[in-house]
C-alpha cells in the first residue's frame, strides 16, 4: 500500500487525536496520506514526511480513511464507487452501521488497515435522472412533500408497469445497506447485506394498502409526482437534490455502480446489526 486519502467530519476536536495517530501508523507503515485543502486547514495540519496537504481526493490512492459517522462514509463512497477503493471507517457518528471499527484502539486498527488486514465488500448503489442531471445514492433515494405544501401525490411504476399511486409526505427507495436507515424509520423491511434488490416504502401514507415493496434489480422504477400544482423535492443520502415539477417524473435504477466497503475479517451483517441498533435500545 502506497497512498491513502484522508476524510473527517465537521467536529474537529473529536477526531484531531485520531488524525495524529493515522499519520504516525502511516510513517510507520511506509504510506503517504493525502489531505485535501478543507481537510488539512480543518485540522492544521503542515508538511512532513508522508503527507500530502492541498491535494484533490483524486483516485490514484489504495485505501480511503474516514474519520466520521455514515454521512462522511456516504461521501467517501460515492466518490469512489466504481474504481475499487475500499473505504476504512471508523465511527464518529450517532449509530456508524457502515463504519469498520469504532475510535478505541486505533493504532492497532490503522496498522491493520496500511497492511490490507480486511475483507471487501461489494455494496450497490442506487442511481437516479432528475432536473437534467444524475445522482447516485448508496443508502437511499427519497421524494418528500415541500414544507407547508399538500400532501404529495405519487404515481409509481416498476419496468414499465404502473403499480400504484398514493398520497402521502414521500417514498423511500433503499439499497440493502440503506434498508436499516429511513426505510427502516418508516416500517419497511429491512434487507441483509448481499440480498440482490431494492425496497420502496412511503412515508406516512394516507391509504390502507400502501405496503413496502422488494424489487427485482433489474426493474427500473419510475415515480411520477401526479399533483396537479404542487412540487416534490428529490434527496439523495438524505441530502436535496432538485425539484421535481408536477407531471414530472424521476427514473431510479439499480445497481449500475458498487462501492468498496472495509470490514474486519469475520464481521457480518447480522452482528452489525445487533450490535448498532440493539446498542441504541439499552
Amino acid at each position: 500500500m502506497r497512498a491513502a486519502s484522508v476524510l473527517t467530519h465537521k467536529r474537529v476536536a473529536e477526531t484531531s487525536e485520531a488524525v495524529r495517530s493515522l499519520i504516525e501508523s502511516a510513517r510507520r507503515a511506509g504510506v503517504t496520506l493525502r489531505f485535501t485543502p478543507d481537510e488539512a486547514s480543518k485540522h492544521g495540519l503542515t508538511h512532513g514526511d508522508g503527507v500530502e496537504l492541498d491535494v484533490p481526493l483524486a483516485d490514484d490512492v489504495d485505501l480511503c480513511v474516514v474519520l466520521g459517522g455514515d454521512g462522511t462514509i456516504l461521501t467517501a463512497l460515492r466518490h469512489y464507487a466504481g474504481t475499487g477503493v475500499p473505504v476504512f471507517a471508523v465511527n464518529y457518528g450517532e449509530v456508524g452501521f457502515l463504519s469498520t471499527v469504532d475510535p478505541e484502539g486505533l493504532g492497532n486498527d490503522f496498522t491493520r488497515a496500511f497492511t490490507g488486514e480486511f475483507e471487501r465488500m461489494e455494496l450497490p448503489s442506487i442511481s437516479v435522472a432528475c432536473g437534467g442531471g444524475d445522482w447516485l445514492a448508496f443508502n437511499d433515494i427519497s421524494v418528500h412533500r415541500l414544507p407547508g405544501m399538500r400532501v404529495a401525490d405519487l404515481a409509481y411504476a416498476l419496468a414499465g408497469e404502473e403499480i400504484g399511486r398514493v398520497r402521502c409526505d414521500g417514498l423511500v427507495v433503499a439499497t440493502p445497506q440503506g434498508s436499516t436507515g429511513y426505510n427502516l424509520a418508516n416500517g419497511g423491511p429491512v434487507l441483509a447485506w448481499g440480498v440482490k434488490g431494492y425496497v420502496v416504502s412511503f412515508i406516512a401514507p394516507h391509504s390502507l394498502t400502501a405496503r413496502a415493496l422488494v424489487v427485482n434489480p433489474a426493474d427500473p422504477l419510475t415515480v411520477d409526482n401526479a399533483s396537479r400544482d404542487e412540487p416534490v423535492e428529490v434527496y439523495v443520502d438524505g441530502r436535496p437534490v432538485c425539484e421535481l415539477p408536477a407531471g414530472d417524473a424521476v427514473h431510479v435504477e439499480f445497481g449500475l455502480s458498487s462501492g468498496t466497503l472495509a470490514q474486519l475479517p469475520g464481521a457480518t451483517f447480522y452482528h452489525r446489526l445487533r450490535e448498532r441498533f440493539g446498542r441504541l435500545a439499552r
